[in-house]
């Protein structure tokens, strides 16, 4: 899942679906979002569930981000995702880039 969402997320969406169409809707034009749920391996640990869907890996790459520390970035998307937060969702691995950020990265 690499592509932002394009409208509402439906009912009975996984987490991950929602996590993405949240950031798309505060990242317009980011040029990648990608959501990697890594709740298996966290089994047994804090804030892991049976159900999963707790800790995530979420990359984005938006201009967006252009001038922002990387704490405030960081504080930007946990503010998006603040819902997820107070239903379940434990932890995030962020990598938030602007697009010349991650050009530069690529070489």
């Amino acid at each position: 899942m690499t592509t932002p969402t394009t409208g509402p997320v439906p009912p009975g969406s996984t987490r991950a679906e929602r996590i993405r169409a949240a950031l798309a809707a505060a990242f317009p034009g980011a040029a990648r979002i990608a959501i990697t749920d890594d709740s298996h391996r966290h089994a047994g640990h804090a804030g892991a569930r049976p159900e999963g869907e707790t800790h995530y890996t979420v990359e984005v790459v938006a201009p967006g981000f252009a001038g922002l520390s990387r704490v405030e970035r960081s504080r930007r998307v946990h503010e998006v995702l603040a819902a997820e937060f107070s239903t379940g969702l434990h932890a995030l691995s962020l990598r938030l880039l602007t697009p010349e950020e991650a050009a530069a990265r690529r070489g």
